[in-house]
């Protein structure tokens, strides 16, 4: 039995045009190397697949049962490469994103946007973790990319720089008396403290800084999304600790204020993630190309 792909396609064309000759013409080929093809064909099976008539060649009854499973293959394969170009030309396939809630909402929305507008045909899959999830979901290959805060070390994984971000303290009306005024470290924790929860790189960070400085810092409230953060800062919870740019619009308009301390807080980067070593899909590829 013939495994030659090749053969098979000359024997399709022939019976599908019911002539060697426009056979030869579709597959770019010469007519003796078409009869030759299916000369083959017929050997490696032992059975007549043709007989010639007086307009060209007509299948045998055994050709045309071969006929009717090689016509599948045929469609199942225009098919396949119709989706290969699709994928290529970004028409068609999807893009999946790991990260958290804040950075989907405050950073990578105007890039989504962007994105859809310019790749309508290509599904978006959102997966919302934390740092250590989402490196979880991209090596479990539930997601493409990955969008978390740095630093992230790890040799399987390959990380471009995002922007920079700021975090800081902000506070409502209610704390209006601190407006203005620079705190130490000390006095900050005088106040009800409000802050994300225990495993998010910010709590991480903020926790780490205060105890470079020898201090302990406690809040007295913890929740798991940074508009809460935003809110309970607006109605006079406490002190929340947030991204400068995540609040930009609260501070313009005054219902947020900024908490000057007395230490300089360090900035934080955004990274991009992918498995190293790993093709990127042309999905994913455009977005890492749109997000530089």
């Amino acid at each position: 039995m013939t495994n030659n792909y090749e053969l098979y396609k000359v024997f399709y064309w022939a019976a599908k045009t019911g002539s060697l000759t426009q056979a030869a013409k579709a597959l770019y080929l010469t007519q003796p190397s078409v009869s030759h093809a299916i000369k083959q064909l017929e050997d490696s099976f032992g059975l007549t697949l043709f007989y010639r008539t007086s307009k060209g060649v007509s299948l045998t009854q055994e050709g045309a049962v071969l006929y009717s499973y090689i016509e599948q293959s045929q469609i199942l394969i225009s098919v396949a490469e119709e989706k290969m170009a699709a994928l290529k030309n970004l028409g068609s396939g999807e893009l999946r994103i790991g990260g958290s809630d804040s950075l989907f909402k405050h950073y990578l929305l105007p890039y989504l946007e962007d994105y859809h507008q310019r790749y309508p045909g290509i599904k978006l899959h959102l997966n919302h973790g934390t740092t250590p999830e989402t490196i979880a979901f991209l090596k479990e290959g539930r997601i493409d990319v990955g969008v978390v805060r740095m630093p992230v070390v790890d040799d399987q994984l390959e990380v471009m720089r995002g922007i920079q971000l700021q975090d800081c303290f902000v506070a409502g009306e209610r704390y209006a008396e601190l407006q203005g005024m620079i705190l130490s470290f000390e006095q900050l924790l005088q106040y009800p403290i409000i802050l994300f929860s225990r495993n998010s790189r910010v709590r991480m960070a903020i926790t780490e800084l205060f105890q470079s400085y020898g201090h302990e810092i406690k809040p007295e409230i913890e929740v798991g999304s940074v508009d809460l953060l935003i809110e309970f800062a607006r109605k006079g919870l406490g002190i929340s600790y947030v991204t400068r740019e995540f609040v930009a619009r609260e501070l313009e308009a005054g219902s947020l204020f900024e908490i000057k301390l007395n230490v300089k807080m360090p900035p934080s980067q955004v990274g991009f993630m992918t498995m190293r070593n790993m093709p990127l899909s042309s999905a994913a590829s455009k977005f890492i190309e749109l997000v530089k």
